[in-house]
């Protein structure tokens, strides 16, 4: 075991008290979205946003992280991380902490975003406040609208327990008297129709208002007993059961692919359940007959104050227009501007560009696609695919270019968590044009983002290239901050060509210039110049790390940055989400600070500065520090060569946040997080520093 000395004292960078736990650092981040939404000076119905994703986020959570460690929990396994929690430890952390979460997330809902909301005559009527009119309406809305597409179902040995399907909302109905058939009336489960918009608008005329909404929950549960004609209705509970969304694909052992995971996404939806989220007032015997059927204990189960479902309140943000209440609207740059007559492949023959999403335009590269597919000199195109969207305008450019003769070749990644359906349509979209469609390396995500155009010039053959830290999504290039390098360098072109080879050929490990990729020579070249770092610290030469990502984990590396921060280097780190590395250590990170950003983009970029006694490098990734991403995925991590692109890259990614004080989180040692105030400082906003830039 590796120690290191510290102020004469041995310290054993690996024990564990010295790393935060992975699922808890994960809904610390959480809790940094709901202060978001509870933060007075964000527009309203960003806040209403801001909840509604703390809610997909604490699904996404449960139906991974804590079901990962209930798994290992049911294999018997000791310690789940470096932390050394024991499943049964973490899953007793994991409630406390999501139970608080849940406890904020509806009194901001019930207390403050409802009474808000109405004060700008936006309301969401309970049924406890419509009048008799509208009772009406909803009354024929429900006979009309609603009522034909129920099938309530009566529990008796001939209507066992249905299958209830994942983050599905139903409703639990107690009934008293008999049936047509002279049978005792017990228990009766009604689904709400997954065809059926969960949240709605009256008519003005009904309303009183443009913007009056009711949900669906709420009509049902009214009308319940038309359901159960003759029958009393003593009560009826809204419950949503989350499961274990992970697909488990033998991969070695699968003939195709695409239709193992096929197979398996049709039981994802019906996979072990790990929580049950129930009405507040749903009685004890109700919800401990759910919790038995779900094969549940009482530390699964969250009352909710409220809709089971608060994220289906992200259809009011959608349906009210009302840009005062909204981040004002921009338009972002366009990077690089030909004119009518001019070509992409021009500008970056001449130069290298850099693109900072979402502040400079993703339609540069949708655009250069274009043209690559339209263009006769081009022969050649290679794309990585991850998440690419619904109708995305890539995966049409990549169609044209094949149907026009270029010989193109697709990397889809299909096991890309809750896009795999998706990516298997996408792939057979693709595959119908005459694409060759790669599905990577079995056992390895391809991760890497990289798009190759090989053009036939006067020189001879010229390849383009871009390299990027996000998805191929325009969507989420203009909510996610990325950025992406367009270049033709040589060295670089050369080795994105040797990766896709690697990708959708066989062979032995490839030689690369310049280019890191996991999982062969990116962990040991950013351990390498961290000890670099720790070494010229020591011979006191100019050292220091600055580095920029979504998630720090990874254990190896975690005890690197100990070890060199020991040696006096300067290390500040930007993390949005989880983070397992303690800082302020006496003795062992008291050199190293770490924050987290959340801010109306959600950060995404993932940028490394090293020092190198005084001649620094800069990398853009598709990697995160994490264990999956450096060992266990194929990523790309790319040097940013021209000085001036990589003195923006430490301006706006690195010191542009490092100076922010008014979204930033200081990570403590204890794992919690301490919001940042401008105090008597000019407060300075990262995000917004660069919209101002644009706007």
């Amino acid at each position: 075991m590796n120690q290191h000395r510290a102020e004469d004292v041995a310290i054993d960078l690996r024990d564990p008290a010295l790393y935060i736990n992975r699922e808890l650092s994960q809904l610390e981040f959480n809790h940094r979205v709901l202060a978001q939404a509870q933060d007075p000076s964000v527009p309203l119905l960003e806040r209403l946003r801001f909840l509604c994703i703390t809610c997909t986020n604490l699904d996404e959570f449960f139906e991974i992280r804590a079901a990962t460690v209930l798994e290992q929990k049911a294999l018997g396994v000791p310690a789940v991380g470096p932390d050394g929690f024991s499943p049964d430890e973490l899953l007793g952390r994991i409630r406390e902490r999501a139970l608080e979460l849940v406890d904020a997330q509806y009194r901001l809902w019930n207390e403050v975003l409802l009474p808000e909301l109405a004060a700008h005559e936006i309301k969401v009527l309970g049924r406890d406040v419509w009048n008799a009119r509208q009772r009406r309406w909803l009354n024929d809305y429900f006979r009309a609208e609603i009522l034909p597409v129920l099938s309530p179902l009566g529990l008796d040995p001939a209507h066992p327990f249905p299958r209830i399907l994942n983050k599905s909302l139903n409703f639990a109905v107690s009934l008293k008297g008999k049936d047509a058939f002279g049978r005792p009336a017990g228990m009766a489960l009604v689904r709400a129709p997954r065809s059926l918009p969960r949240v709605f608008r009256l008519p003005a005329g009904i309303a009183g208002g443009e913007n009056i909404f009711v949900t669906l929950a709420a009509v049902l549960a009214e009308f319940m007993d038309e359901l159960f004609p003759g029958l009393q209705v003593r009560g009826s509970y809204q419950f949503r059961v989350t499961r274990n969304g992970e697909l488990f694909v033998d991969e070695d052992d699968a003939e195709n692919l695409a239709h193992a995971l096929k197979d398996e996404l049709r039981e994802r939806g019906y996979a072990r359940a790990v929580r049950l989220e129930i009405a507040q007032s749903c009685p004890r015997e109700i919800a401990s007959f759910l919790t038995g059927h779900f094969e549940l204990d009482e530390q699964a189960v969250y009352r909710c104050d409220g809709p089971v479902n608060l994220n289906r309140m992200a259809a009011v943000y959608d349906m009210v227009s009302r840009p005062e209440l909204k981040y004002p609207k921009f338009q972002p740059r366009i990077a690089i501007d030909p004119g009518d007559d001019g070509s992409l492949f021009d500008d970056i023959a001449r130069a290298d560009t850099l693109l900072h999403h979402p502040f400079d335009s993703f339609a540069t590269v949708v655009e250069l696609l274009r043209e690559a597919a339209h263009d006769p000199h081009v022969l050649a195109i290679k794309q990585t695919l991850y998440r690419a969207g619904v109708d995305s305008p890539i995966v049409q450019n990549l169609v044209e270019a094949a149907r026009n003769g270029k010989e193109v070749t697709v990397v889809i990644e299909l096991r890309a968590r809750f896009d795999e359906e998706a990516n298997i349509a996408l792939a057979n979209r693709l595959q119908e044009a005459g694409v060759q469609v790669v599905y990577g390396v079995v056992g390895f995500k391809t991760h890497a983002k990289l798009m190759l155009i090989v053009r036939r010039e006067a020189e001879g053959l010229r390849r383009y290239l871009h390299l990027g830290t996000g998805n191929y999504h325009p969507g989420t290039a203009k909510a996610y901050t990325d950025i992406g390098l367009l270049t033709c360098d040589a060295d670089l072109a050369e080795d994105a060509g040797k990766l896709f080879q690697q990708l959708s050929g066989l062979g032995s490990v490839i030689r690369m210039k310049r280019l890191l990729q996991s999982p062969f020579t990116l962990h040991k070249a950013m351990l390498a110049r961290i000890g670099r770092e720790a070494a010229n610290a020591r011979a006191g030469r100019p050292s220091g790390i600055r580095a920029k990502m979504n998630a720090l984990t990874e254990p190896a590396i975690i005890e690197a940055l100990y070890a060199a921060s020991q040696a006096g280097v300067p290390i500040e780190l930007i993390v949005r989400g989880a983070c397992a590395l303690r800082p302020g250590l006496p003795g062992i990170s008291e050199g190293i600070s770490v924050r987290s950003l959340v801010g109306r983009f959600l950060e995404h970029s993932r940028v490394y500065w090293f020092a190198n006694a005084g001649d620094p490098e800069v990398f853009g990734s598709s990697a995160d520090w994490m264990e999956r991403n450096l060992l266990r995925r194929i990523e790309a991590c790319f040097p940013i060569l021209d000085p001036a692109l990589a003195a923006r890259v430490v301006s706006e990614c690195l010191d542009n946040y490092l100076a922010d004080n008014s979204q930033a989180w200081l990570l403590q040692s204890d794992g919690s997080y301490r919001r940042i105030t401008p105090g008597e400082s000019m407060p300075h906003s990262a995000q917004s520093h660069l919209l101002a830039q644009v706007l």
